[in-house]
């Protein structure tokens, strides 16, 4: 039975109150990811213990070093690396003993990527996914909680999106986190375990990478204008998404994975929308982007973007419906897509040089 959570910033406060008071063992997979990295940093700034997995396919050891510098020798003590492939369930096994949460980020993300080589993104997003589940379930971790994505909406039409309304997945990245999906409540059903898993909607912020085939469009965009490089836009740039800085996941992230299940209210076996709730079109993604990067390189006020063809596998349209997560777990977005973007200008732009 679910019921109405009475949504709070103070919700998060009080949770990080708590846990600084009450360290507990998280194990964060692809800790070395642009997500898991910043998973990482917060959890180690509250004094928690974690154990992080990751094979570096698609993580960087500099995303490591940069959480190293900025929470300190005695607060990065209390991280356990493990250089391993989820894809080896023994390395599952040994990262998930005595640990209370599972963040279970690792994948083989991007569209293209999954058209590209679609046994290698089934490997990674399906059979690694299960050897974690299981792994979590053997060493009996208190909850499980995993990345889904809004791919999974597929080609359903209707805006904004509702967790129980979807459509036929476009790409092989689609139908590897919608098997994850019933994967992971099928683990509840059967089995009583605690998993919840957060449909993530365009995520962005620091340590996203922009080098590579496969990376998002605004790392992309921030690398190109910084060069004074074409930047391009897939498509007539009327495509629209729903942008959500990565600070506003970390916080979801935390508390699905400490929010009870109570005879009022059941969160095991969710699954809900992580996301801000505003739609942006990327000629408007484009310009505000442009902008931020032109208080540091002026020129890049007068660059256009380059538009090309359409990608295959892309949803035109995305828009999520955060009712579900607000209810449940008290989340609120709190940085929309300016501010987020505003917070990530610095990091880019020394990384970029």
């Amino acid at each position: 039975m679910n019921s109405t959570r009475t949504p709070s910033f103070s919700a998060y406060d009080a949770l990080t109150q708590r846990l600084q008071s009450e360290p507990r063992t998280w194990c964060v997979t692809g800790v070395a990811g642009f997500i898991g990295s910043n998973l990482l940093e917060t959890l180690l700034a509250l004094g928690q213990n974690v154990v992080g997995i990751d094979n570096f396919a698609t993580g960087h050891q500099r995303n490591l070093d940069e959480v190293h510098a900025i929470v300190g020798e005695e607060r990065f003590a209390r991280f356990t690396f493990y250089e391993a492939d989820i894809t080896d369930y023994e390395s599952c096994r040994k990262v998930c003993a005595n640990v209370d949460f599972v963040l279970h980020q690792a994948a083989l993300g991007s569209v293209p990527r999954s058209l590209d080589n679609p046994l290698n993104t089934n490997s990674a997003n399906i059979t690694g996914f299960l050897n974690m589940l299981e792994a979590a379930r053997r060493e009996g971790c208190k909850r499980f909680v995993y990345a889904c994505s809004s791919s999974t909406y597929g080609d359903s039409p209707t805006l904004p999106k509702v967790e129980d309304q979807i459509g036929e997945p476009l790409s092989p990245y689609a139908v590897t986190k919608y098997v994850d999906e019933l994967y992971g409540r099928v683990f509840t059903r059967c089995y009583g375990m605690s998993t919840l898993g957060l449909r993530y909607f365009n995520v962005f912020g620091p340590r996203q990478d922009p080098e590579g085939a496969y990376a998002a469009v605004i790392p992309k965009w921030f690398d190109a204008l910084m060069k004074g490089e074409p930047a391009y836009i897939n498509g007539d740039g009327e495509t629209s998404r729903d942008f959500s800085f990565v600070a506003n996941v970390v916080r979801a992230n935390l508390l699905a994975a400490t929010t009870p299940d109570t005879d009022e209210t059941t969160v095991s076996g969710s699954i809900m929308n992580i996301a801000c709730g505003e739609r942006t079109t990327l000629n408007e993604l484009f310009a505000l982007v442009r902008e931020q990067v032109a208080t540091i390189r002026p020129e890049a006020a007068d660059q256009d973007a380059v538009h090309r063809d359409f990608r295959p596998g892309d949803v035109r349209h995305s828009l999520a419906d955060i009712t579900k997560i607000r209810s449940m777990l008290a989340y609120e977005a709190v940085e929309k897509l300016r501010e987020g973007l505003t917070l990530a200008t610095p990091w880019y732009a020394e990384f970029l040089g």
